[in-house]
């Protein structure tokens, strides 16, 4: 099956789109990650009564899930559903346990388990995606750039071999199973290829790579597990902005040589330092999430102050280190991006 190649666009009235290619913007722009999610009262509404996996396959309420922050201003709208999404249009099963996040029905445990999963699994396997960006796209009549994102090939393979953020039973795992092992990440690398072509091709207008747990790896496994799958994505899916994420991850060097036009930051790192550091490249993030779940809407205003700060206006999407905590206040989310809308260069005095 051939995978259709878009074009790149060569200009997007989108503030995000333009702040994304390193243009020049009126302001910093504002988006969050789980910015559609429990915290948000209107998107416990229009989940009422579902599992995660039933509201998630439901097209009509996961756009209006995904549009929910709108409201509150934000520049981009990211699409509602889960990294496990690709694995399960490939054909393994999960069901979403409290405090363990995604289990596989059956994990990958050998290669007969891994010829289970289609390799490129036909793009009709995963329509109610498809069919979401297109519903989303025409509710918002181009007010707003669309986020689509997939897991990263290591983050999704700890899923199919039901370890999850267990970094030490993954890593049993691919000592006694290397083949298997990457195989796996093989597999997955082409099929998240193919399904983020596919959701370039149908319109979307910026993706991020989510590898949650790729923080947690040695140098050496970071270079066997996470880097190349990581080049092998940006490098054939490049046709719209791309953004990396690698929760609080400590090579940041590596993430510079990616092949990803945006790094999303987390609170061990420096914004200032990073810009300067790598000028070339666009920097997404950190306002501490932890900030956003305990503090004051004013202790919020203060830091989101100092983040744009030091984003200095270009180059810089105002961001989390990582996403909204189901009990994060209303309020704090409130003040995030307002602060966002009401910062100018001429406020930093009165910021500090």
């Amino acid at each position: 099956m051939t995978v259709p190649t878009p074009t790149p666009s060569s200009s997007s009235p989108h503030l995000l789109v333009r702040a994304a290619r390193g243009e020049p913007v009126e302001r910093t722009p504002v988006w969050a990650m789980r910015q559609a999610g429990r915290w948000d009262p209107e998107f416990n509404r229009v989940r009422a009564g579902m599992t995660f996996y039933e509201f998630s396959e439901n097209v009509e309420k996961s756009a209006q899930a995904s549009l929910c922050p709108r409201r509150f201003g934000v520049d981009g709208i990211i699409l509602f559903y889960d990294i496990t999404t690709l694995p399960v249009a490939m054909g393994q099963s999960y069901t979403l346990q409290p405090h363990h996040g995604p289990v596989p029905d059956h994990p990958i445990r050998d290669f007969d388990d891994l010829e289970q999963l289609t390799a490129l699994p036909d793009p009709r396997s995963y329509q109610h995606i498809r069919d979401l960006l297109a519903q989303v796209k025409a509710e918002l009549r181009g007010e707003l750039p669309i986020l689509v994102f997939a897991g990263a090939p290591f983050t999704v393979a700890t899923y199919c071999i039901g370890t999850g953020k267990n970094i030490d039973a993954t890593r049993q795992f691919a000592r006694e199973k290397p083949d298997l092992w990457d195989a796996l990440l093989d597999r997955l690398t082409g099929a998240t290829v193919q399904f983020l072509s596919t959701l370039a091709s149908d319109g979307a207008d910026m993706y991020q790579l989510f590898d949650s747990w790729a923080g947690m790896l040695t140098p050496e496994e970071y270079d066997l597990w996470a880097q190349p799958q990581h080049r092998s994505i940006f490098s054939m899916v490049s046709t719209i902005p791309r953004i990396l994420f690698v929760k609080e991850n400590p090579y940041l060097d590596r993430m510079a040589h990616s092949g990803a036009d945006i790094i999303s930051l987390g609170k061990r790192h420096s914004l200032a330092e990073a810009k300067a550091q790598y000028p070339h490249l666009v920097f997404q993030g950190n306002v501490d999430d932890d900030l956003m779940q305990t503090g004051t809407p004013e202790q919020v205003a203060e830091a989101t102050r100092r983040c744009l700060e030091e984003g200095g206006g270009h180059r810089h999407i105002l961001n989390l280190s990582h996403g909204m905590d189901r009990s994060s206040p209303v309020a704090n989310f409130e003040a995030f991006v307002r602060t966002a809308h009401t910062y100018t260069p001429s406020t930093r005095a009165e910021s500090r």
